[in-house]
């Protein structure tokens, strides 16, 4: 897996020569990691803020008077967003898939959800399938986006990761619950019970710039969860798209919701997987020991 686009490449380069001259230790060592994090993590969000921004931005500045509705202005933006950060170098060609696959499975979901009364797009659009505007694949999509890029730029590496095929099914079944719960018994514990079980044992090891760090792969589902959590707060407070008891005014997206999207957070991790695979700890451990040397000898 290719770590940087030749744009990243460059600002990669451009910061070593800045940071590599600050001590590697102590307390300014750590300072740099939790920069260098920021702002890595910041960069992984690209497309994903670019539509959050959009949207509260639609929110006070409607294109009324551009003659266009908001979703639809949404889905253009969105479009024109992913074309340029191709054309740009900004992503890799394999990003922009997984964001093509996102779109139709979260397309998928919504004309479902919408026709079961899950939630409603409350303005009109020309740009729809159904009573869904196509703008808002772009937002599964961004969390695509995003896990995959965190994937290459933090240079994942894997211990105790569970066969490939079993994630498969687990994120198939998750998938079809999403569906089959208004028909027949909601089976959403279990499927906690068979994530917890299976990645367990699964840690995930990133690098953030001179230094390999790790995190429980659980603990890391929760925390993106979380972070979508809030930004779906963000969206149905502009009117991107409401709950039902929000029409008449907004109130924060239930906690229950947290459940929801901690198990999308497994589908969308075994999807980016299978464009970029998650690789062994012990693939990367040689070249983290030559790079922590270097920089220490920079660093005098």
């Amino acid at each position: 897996m290719k770590r940087f686009t030749s744009l990243e490449a460059r600002i990669d380069h451009a910061a070593h020569g800045i940071l590599d001259r600050l001590p590697a230790r102590g307390l300014s060592g750590a300072l740099v990691e939790f920069l260098v994090f920021g702002l890595k993590q910041g960069w992984a969000c690209l497309f994903g803020g670019a539509i959050l921004f959009l949207i509260i931005a639609t929110k006070y500045l409607p294109p009324d008077g551009l003659g266009i509705a908001r979703y639809d202005f949404l889905f253009l933006a969105a479009l024109a967003i992913q074309l340029s950060m191709l054309a740009f170098r900004l992503e890799t060609p394999s990003e922009a898939a997984v964001i093509l696959i996102f779109h139709i499975v979260g397309t998928a979901m919504e004309i479902f959800k919408t026709s079961a009364g899950s939630w409603i797009y409350p303005e009109d659009s020309f740009f729809r399938i159904g009573g869904v505007p196509l703008f808002s694949g772009f937002m599964y999509a961004a969390v695509g986006s995003y896990i995959a890029r965190i994937s290459r730029i933090f240079d994942m590496r894997y211990t105790g990761y569970p066969p490939a095929w079993t994630t498969i099914v687990l994120a198939a079944a998750i998938y079809v619950n999403f569906f089959a719960h208004h028909f027949v018994v909601d089976i959403r514990y279990a499927l906690f019970a068979a994530a917890g079980l299976l990645f367990w044992r699964t840690t995930v090891h990133y690098r953030v710039f001179r230094f390999r760090h790790r995190m429980p792969l659980l603990v890391g589902f929760l925390l993106v969860a979380l972070f979508i959590w809030f930004a779906e707060n963000i969206g149905t407070w502009s009117r991107a798209w409401l709950y039902p008891g929000q029409a008449e005014g907004w109130t924060p997206v239930s906690l229950q919701k947290l459940g929801a999207w901690y198990l999308l957070m497994n589908i969308s991790f075994v999807l980016v997987t299978l464009v970029h695979r998650p690789h062994p700890l012990h693939d990367a451990q040689a070249d983290d020991a030559g790079r922590a040397v270097r920089a220490c000898r920079n660093a005098g």
